[in-house]
């Protein structure tokens, strides 16, 4: 018995309780860089959406100038002025956005109109891809936005 108590005081290592505490930062750690991680996406989803409508304005002005004065839905500006083709479609995906474009033919009285909306693909829970709902039109030089749970109109805020 003597021989086996001299063994175990040159034994080196952990006990339950500071295995347990390393373990409780482990996971205080990784609970903290989720949340981090999380926000990160859904900010850059948010600025990467933004950027894509101010691209989308710009491409549709261009649109426009070479068919007098008509806008196009998004296949349109993809065929004749170079839109990304990941907006390929009624309603593209894109970064955890939906986009959604509606284009009015010009009348005697009105000139053509277009209008895009962009909402996060998930807006709530912990898989969100965003919080912000964009909006702008052809009569705006601005992207409008909202926090609130419903697509952005045009007299939401400015960003």
């Amino acid at each position: 018995m003597r021989r086996f108590s001299n063994l175990r005081r040159g034994e080196r290592g952990f006990n339950l309780i500071e295995l347990m505490i390393v373990i409780a930062i482990i996971g205080l750690l990784i609970g903290v860089g989720t949340y981090a991680w999380s926000a990160m996406i859904q900010s850059g989803n948010e600025t990467s959406a933004m950027q894509a409508m101010r691209q989308i304005q710009t491409l549709q002005s261009q649109y426009a100038s070479r068919n007098r004065g008509r806008f196009g839905k998004f296949e349109d500006p993809q065929r004749v002025v170079g839109l990304d083709e990941k907006f390929a479609g009624e309603r593209p995906v894109v970064n955890g956005y939906v986009f959604y474009m509606t284009v009015e033919e010009p009348t005697d009285g009105c000139p053509a109109f277009y209008s895009i909306n962009a909402d996060p693909q998930v807006s709530e829970g912990v898989t969100k891809t965003g919080v912000r709902h964009f909006y702008t039109d052809s009569s705006l030089s601005t992207i409008r936005a909202t926090d609130e749970n419903r697509p952005a109109k045009s007299d939401d805020p400015s960003i």
